[in-house]
């Protein structure tokens, strides 16, 4: 499966599997260093190939990825009313299982073509 939104280079393996839920999304590790260019989306689909100028589309002091990776995961709020927060459960209710996949691909490309445009605007002058 290659979606629409998918960022040219940008590879997705094992969605074949049908299994898009996901529990933590995290970067790759080798020899304990960390490698941005991939992302571990599940057991068995792995994003790579991610250009790592993405990562310079920033919002709220963060880049947009970082955003998609730390929310959408399984939490529970420990401390009050014990509530879990799967996102998982709206896409299935949605019927659309591979949303948050399809959602993180999205904002790779969005990333690369915001930068992209703001590149190429003209120097402002003061």
């Amino acid at each position: 499966m290659r979606p629409k939104a998918c960022y040219p280079g940008v590879v997705v393996e094992g969605d074949e599997s049908g299994n898009f839920k996901v529990t933590k999304m995290r970067y790759e590790t080798i020899n304990g260093e960390l490698h941005r260019e991939t992302i571990i989306y599940n057991e068995d689909i792995t994003i790579r190939n991610i250009p790592l100028e993405a990562y310079n589309y920033v919002i709220n002091s963060f880049p947009a990825i970082h955003h998609i990776l730390d929310r959408y995961c399984i939490r529970q709020d420990i401390k009050g009313s014990g509530i879990i927060n799967d996102p998982n459960d709206w896409a299935i209710e949605h019927n659309n299982p591979h949303y948050i996949l399809d959602l993180l691909l999205s904002v790779i490309n969005l990333s690369m073509k915001t930068l992209k445009i703001v590149k190429n605007l003209p120097q402002l002058n003061y």
